[in-house]
């Protein structure tokens, strides 16, 4: 087959599956506000890695070789977006079904996986390895896309109502900081694997 789709779907549930900065923030946000009212970022988030995978198929990854110091800059603007949202859910208090905070809508769950070093690395595994050379790139890029946009509707609402379960034990008891604490501290943790230890993402 011209893309190998059991294979990279596995492959692909096990990277949107597990912790990542991504997941972290979900499910952070699903502590604080609920999935209800998180539903709006949880679908920007869902579709960011859109925005990723269309220009990677239609060859944006051939720019790395020219322009490497492009590459470089975003890496680490993608680096301090992540330490930065790290920053927002140490800070954290759950609060679940209080309606006196503003949750992050779509646009802020937009550009989530586009400054996420972990989606990078899966997007181009997936094209490096799970796809057949001399494959049409529009039925590659849409193959692929089509994959993770399923997978991601499935899982990351799963995570976002896993906080808000989470919230419902533990908001207001003296484990609340520690949990938001651990989960910023995860979010840290899985971008420099991502970066150091998972492959050169950018």
């Amino acid at each position: 087959m011209p893309v190998a789709i059991a294979s990279f779907t596995l492959f692909a549930a096990s990277q949107v599956a597990t912790p990542g900065p991504a997941n972290m923030v979900l499910l952070a946000t699903g502590a604080r506000f609920g999935l209800r009212r998180a539903w709006p970022f949880v679908a920007g988030v869902a579709l960011g890695k859109q925005l990723i995978i269309w220009p990677i198929g239609f060859g944006l990854m051939t720019l790395q070789d020219r322009v490497p110091l492009l590459f470089a800059v975003l890496k680490w603007i993608s680096v301090a977006y992540i330490l930065y949202l790290a920053w927002r859910v140490a800070g954290m208090r759950l609060g679940h079904g209080k309606a006196d905070d503003t949750p992050p809508g779509f646009v802020a769950g937009l550009v989530v996986h586009p400054l996420n070093p972990k989606a990078w690395a899966l997007i181009t595994t997936g094209f490096t390895t799970f796809v057949t050379p001399g494959t049409p790139t529009l039925q590659a890029t849409a193959t692929i896309a089509i994959c993770l946009l399923t997978l991601q509707f499935i899982l990351h609402p799963l995570w976002t109502f896993a906080g808000e379960r989470i919230a419902v034990t533990l908001a207001g008891t003296t484990g609340e900081r520690y949990l938001m604490w651990s989960l910023a501290a995860l979010t840290v943790l899985s971008v420099l694997f991502a970066l150091f230890g998972g492959g050169k993402p950018l």
